[in-house]
């Protein structure tokens, strides 16, 4: 990827942090008797929070796109590279959910909260990785629900830890969206640069 198409896309992933962490936060506790200031104050956190989080994934996507070369490279296989995948995706879920249960899980409290967010995180992984095929080839589809639902989980364990209704949506949604967007984006970039190539005489 050229410089110029990293940088648009650096560029654009921290905005769709930011704006995301700033609709989420003012969603979810919008400081209603504050003053001006406090409220530019809060505002100014909130960016701060998306732009830390917009970091994260864009660590997390040109790092699992190091680690897809490598798998590919030791596996010499797509086949049995996204066998490894499935069943790290598989453990991965079922880890957010356990360990959040183990760890959080009070008495009276419904198994079903704890579930539904490995659930929906499949879901929305499933669906991401549909539209990918959909745009390239089913060759992406294992790698786009990998990177959409283990790669989102592990940027997002910092918050998780903390088990705060705000902090996990604050941090969820900016990931997701962050992520989302990269991988859907980076198949236009690549393609966009192969077009800019001067044809050899």
């Amino acid at each position: 990827m050229k410089i110029k198409s990293w940088l648009f896309l650096f560029i654009t992933t921290l905005l769709i942090g930011i704006v995301s962490a700033i609709t989420v936060g003012l969603i979810l506790k919008f400081p209603e008797n504050s003053t001006l200031f406090e409220l530019l104050l809060y505002i100014f956190g909130l960016i701060g929070f998306g732009a830390l989080f917009s970091v994260f994934s864009q660590m997390g996507f040109f790092a699992y796109l190091t680690v897809h070369r490598f798998g590919l490279g030791i596996f010499k296989s797509h086949r049995l590279w996204n066998g490894v995948q499935l069943v790290l995706i598989a453990v991965v879920l079922f880890d957010l959910f356990y360990l959040r249960y183990t760890s959080f899980h009070k008495e009276g409290d419904s198994i079903v909260n704890y579930i539904v967010i490995p659930l929906a995180i499949l879901v929305y992984g499933l669906i991401i990785a549909y539209l990918k095929v959909k745009q390239t080839s089913k060759v992406a589809f294992i790698p786009t629900l990998f990177f959409i639902t283990v790669v989102t989980i592990l940027e997002w364990v910092p918050v998780l830890k903390e088990n705060n209704a705000l902090s996990l949506w604050m941090g969820f949604v900016p990931l997701m969206l962050c992520n989302t967007y990269q991988i859907l984006m980076l198949h236009r970039l690549l393609q966009k640069n192969k077009q800019k190539k001067p044809i050899a005489s």
